[in-house]
Formats: C-alpha cells, sequence, structure tokens
C-alpha cells in the first residue's frame, strides 16, 4: 500500500529513522522497522534537524524543536497536525488505502451504514467512513485523541455528520453494547500492542484481541458488511492476524479476510514496512 496525495511523501529511510514530509514540514522520526535498513540518500536528512524527534523509538524521546500546528488534507479528509509527546504527530500515512478500501465498502450499499471505529485514534477511518455516508461510533480510550478527531471532523465539513464520539476502553465498550443489544454493520480496529483505558484499564493485544473479536462478532452478527483490523505488533504477522479475525468473527469453516503488508514508498519505489492489515471481504 502507498499513500498519493500531494501533503505527504516518504522522503528515505533507515538506520531505524524515517524522513517524511507532511506538507512542507520534514520530519525525521524513529522507525524500529528502518533499523536494519540503509539510507538511501543520506545527505537529504540534513534538512530536517529542526523537527527531528530524539530517541530509539515513538514514546521513548522528545522532540529538539516543536513545529506549529498546521493541516494537510488527503483526498476525502482534512488533518490538524502537531508535535505529540509520543513522537507521533496524528496522522498515519499507512493507512491512507485503508480508508479508500472503507469508503468503497460504505459507497457500494444503498442505506447508511453503522459502523464502529474501534481504537479510532484521530479520526481517519472514521472520517473516511462518514464522508462515504455512514454513520459511525468513535470510540476511543484517550479524551485528548477525541478531541483531535473532532477538529479534524470540524475541518473536513463533517461537523453535523452522525458521529459519536465515546471515551472509553475498547473492550468494556463493547461488552456493554452487546447487553444493550445494540447492533452494527461493520468494525474498524487498530489495536496497540499494550495500553491503558481511561480509568486505567490495561490492554494487551495477545491477551485481549481475540475477546475483543468475537464481541465485535455478535455486534455484526446479523448484517456484517465489512471488517478491517490493522496491527502494528512486532511478531504478529499477516498469516497470525488473519488467524485472529477467523477465530473471532468468522468461525474456520467461514471465508477468511484478506491479509498483506502496509507499506510507505519513496518516490524511487522503496518499500518501507508499516504493519499488517486483515479484511473482509477480500
Amino acid at each position: 500500500m502507498s499513500t498519493d496525495w500531494p501533503d505527504y511523501e516518504l522522503l528515505d529511510f533507515g538506520a531505524g529513522r524515517k524522513l517524511e514530509r507532511f506538507g512542507r514540514t520534514v520530519l525525521d522520526r524513529p522507525c524500529p522497522a528502518a533499523v536494519d535498513l540503509e539510507q538511501a540518500n543520506p545527505q537529504a536528512w540534513s534538512v530536517a534537524g529542526a523537527c527531528t524527534f530524539a530517541g530509539e523509538r515513538a514514546g521513548e524521546g522528545k522532540w529538539r524543536k516543536k513545529f506549529p500546528a498546521f493541516a494537510v488534507t488527503t483526498r476525502a479528509a482534512k488533518f490538524e497536525l502537531a508535535p505529540l509527546p509520543s513522537g507521533q504527530v496524528g496522522l498515519f500515512p499507512e493507512q491512507f488505502a485503508n480508508w479508500q478500501w472503507i469508503a468503497e465498502q460504505c459507497q457500494r450499499v444503498e442505506k447508511p451504514l453503522h459502523v464502529l471505529n474501534l481504537f479510532a485514534y484521530t479520526g481517519g477511518s472514521t472520517l473516511a467512513a462518514a464522508n462515504a455516508g455512514a454513520e459511525v461510533t468513535h470510540v476511543d480510550a484517550a479524551k485528548s485523541m477525541v478531541a483531535r478527531a473532532r477538529t479534524n471532523a470540524e475541518l473536513s465539513g463533517l461537523a453535523d455528520h452522525p458521529i459519536r464520539w465515546i471515551v472509553e476502553d475498547a473492550l468494556k465498550f463493547c461488552q456493554r453494547e452487546v447487553k444493550r443489544g445494540n447492533e452494527y454493520e461493520a468494525v474498524i480496529l487498530d489495536p496497540p500492542s499494550y495500553g491503558h483505558g481511561p480509568k486505567g484499564e490495561a490492554w494487551s493485544i495477545r491477551r485481549d484481541l481475540l475477546p475483543l473479536l468475537e464481541l465485535c462478532g455478535k455486534l455484526t452478527a446479523k448484517r456484517r458488511a465489512f471488517v478491517l483490523c490493522t496491527c502494528h505488533t512486532p511478531g504478529i504477522g499477516a498469516a497470525e492476524l488473519s488467524a485472529y479475525l477467523s477465530d473471532g468473527l468468522f468461525g474456520h469453516c467461514g471465508q477468511p479476510p484478506r491479509v498483506g503488508t502496509l507499506y510507505l514508498k519513496t518516490d524511487d519505489g522503496r518499500k518501507l514496512p508499516s504493519g499488517e492489515f486483515a479484511r473482509w471481504p477480500g
């Protein structure tokens, strides 16, 4: 998968770092997937000196100089970017192709889909679905990220669209939704390896992903239109992610999801692995 919009460009990667351009701002950030790779253009990195996140991993360092918040535009949404303490900026460009796929799934039905977006972060998938006509329930444990997602919805002209903004632990929210008898036609998940809910609830992907998917299976059992799960956890490859979805949602006799690797690409075609995806239907 690759991006295809003017406001983003992967300039280079290697030696545990990636060099990216967002709008006119060039950033140098840690990238564990690039640890064993060589930089193709070492001279290019000097331009990002003022916008470098020092550290070997996101969340384990600090910005040498913070840049002012600014907005970038994709085909269907606008995002406010800022130097977050984690080393992130509020946008994951490797998800771009998934956002296109989400929009296609929402547009191929006559009635608006009810979409549940878990670990929804700053709203890329939420806005893709909403812009394509879906009604979305956006769930994230971090109040600050939900606030950023709402800002992105306003920037994208979707402030009045039917989006429910929920600050909650994903597992607890789905347990409550099952008890309430609520239903959805689609689920999107981008679970972290580890995390905490708003009340300190501990999340571990290897312990909690399967029970969460089983709940998602119940919530979409009657009218399931699509499911998308992405993963950035070392050691969980496409085949294992597919097994999680098959066990939790479809059963071994069901149609298996399509799986693959998320990539970012430079203009010269170099690929940077950026996670795995499993989606249904393929």
